[in-house]
């Protein structure tokens, strides 16, 4: 039942946007309150919804625009401002440069509270569409309607293969194109679906947990060689081999074709078997010569052009002579690790997840390195003690977290460890932020260099180079 005593705020008029903060929003002041805004640009003049109410700040949506920034071009994608991706599309790219270096730099001085150098102009992607080279789609029979098509009567076909909207796990948008992923991603989400709808082959129901097809996923190389995994509710052999038989016809490109039977609640299949029905069971992804095994269920950076020049980046500010020891703390699949080797004694690398050790493992083995050495577990746990007996006490450590940051007992263990230099790399300017504090008691920060993984979002990766006082 609705709440009839809900609080209706009023709508505030020709408000101007100031500038672009955390997590993609804008920010404007009323009455010396700050409020939040998200689909906006710095210098839109626009009427605001609120939306939420807080002490210290409101949340507010964008209801009519009186005039447009400067700063906006025209999206290029007609999902814009619908699926949740690429949100930044309606800024030109040198303003989301900007904009992501700014970030860097607030957090990094408002949480940080460390002496910091000047910071080195943040790399930009040479491509700024096409440059993931891994997609996810899921299947819904209860697609997403805009609410043009709601308003205007007519009957649509509900059936989608394409992306959750923002906050509804059930809602999913049928995309025409995307510009994320280049060919041949488009044309094979596309004929998957055709397939489908032209043979009876029903899309999940995310409410009732019914239906057969329920997620795609995509992976494509910079070797040229191609992953495909259609995931499904339940066993049909019949229906799985002509779906794939179909796939195989149609896009002889492919070469690594897989399936996997989930009856779970959720699509993550990190726990079930994965059956590689034709091809080989993995891509190979490629770096100066080095090439990158990359499985179904392997974690490898989405934009690999992009992760070469962070990769790059993360070694020259290692400076690296070939004597050191080199422990790579969340080394995944090994990537930094093995990319490193060639230029050090050893290289120690650490990871909570056991499939992806055995990834760097192999990683290592199919290249010919040999003086690296993994281990999977909690960081905490393993960068311990006897660890560092058995290995020695490291020269240089590179330290790539999930976004939560490093757990203080790491911190700490480093700070006890204290090797010569750290280099620091975060997908989250603000934990690392944070953690830049903590270690501060005995490193200096002296290089600071942001790199844009993710154009059109306001998603930024930052390098520190960490140096013992």
């Amino acid at each position: 039942m609705r709440n009839k005593h809900k609080k209706k705020f009023p709508i505030l008029e020709r408000i101007r946007i100031e500038e672009m903060v955390a997590e993609g929003k804008c920010l404007a002041r009323y009455e010396n309150m700050v409020i939040f805004v998200p689909g906006v640009a710095p210098g839109d003049i626009v009427d605001l919804r609120i939306t939420r109410k807080k002490k210290s700040f409101m949340e507010a949506e964008a209801v009519n625009f009186h005039e447009l920034s400067d700063l906006r071009i025209e999206p290029f994608c007609e999902h814009f401002g619908i699926c949740g991706g690429c949100k930044w599309q309606h800024i030109d790219y040198d303003t989301q440069l900007h904009y992501k270096q700014k970030q860097v730099k607030d957090n990094l001085e408002r949480i940080g509270k460390v002496a910091l150098p000047e910071f080195d102009p943040i790399l930009g992607s040479a491509k700024t569409r096409y440059y993931r080279n891994k997609l996810e789609y899921t299947f819904s029979n209860t697609s997403w309607l805009t609410k043009e098509q709601i308003q205007s009567g007519e009957e649509f076909d509900r059936d989608a293969l394409g992306f959750h909207i923002p906050g509804r796990f059930d809602k999913i948008l049928d995309i025409k194109h995307c510009y994320l992923q280049p060919d041949p991603s488009n044309a094979i989400r596309l004929e998957v679906r055709a397939y489908a709808k032209a043979n009876g082959l029903p899309f999940y129901d995310l409410i009732r947990l019914e239906g057969y097809l329920r997620n795609l996923i995509i992976r494509t190389a910079n070797t040229g060689e191609l992953m495909v995994i259609v995931q499904v509710y339940y066993e049909d052999q019949e229906a799985m081999q002509k779906l794939l038989d179909h796939l195989a016809t149609t896009f002889p490109e492919i070469t690594s074709l897989h399936y996997v039977v989930n009856p779970k609640g959720n699509e993550t299949f990190h726990d079930l078997d994965v059956i590689c029905y034709k091809g080989l069971p993995y891509i190979h992804e490629e770096m100066e010569g080095l090439k990158f095994r990359v499985g179904p269920k392997s974690f490898y950076q989405t934009n690999a052009d992009q992760a070469y020049e962070l990769y790059r980046l993360t070694r020259e500010l290692a400076n690296l002579n070939g004597d050191e020891l080199v422990y790579d703390l969340y080394t995944g699949a090994g990537t930094i690790a093995n990319f490193v080797a060639r230029q050090c004694r050893e290289v120690i690398g650490i990871e909570y997840v056991p499939s992806a050790i055995e990834d760097a493992r192999i990683n290592s083995q199919i290249n010919g390195i040999t003086n690296t050495t993994f281990y999977a577990g909690d960081m905490k746990d393993i960068l311990s003690d006897e660890l560092i007996e058995r290995h020695g006490r490291p020269d240089v450590v590179i330290t790539d977290p999930p976004r939560a940051g490093m757990h203080q007992d790491v911190v700490e263990k480093l700070l006890q460890v204290h090797p010569n230099r750290i280099v620091y790399v975060s997908c989250n300017p603000a934990t690392q932020a944070r953690d830049l504090e903590l270690l501060s008691a005995k490193y200096d920060v002296t290089r600071v260099q942001p790199v844009d993984m993710f154009p059109q979002t306001h998603h930024v990766e930052n390098i520190v180079l960490l140096t013992a006082k």
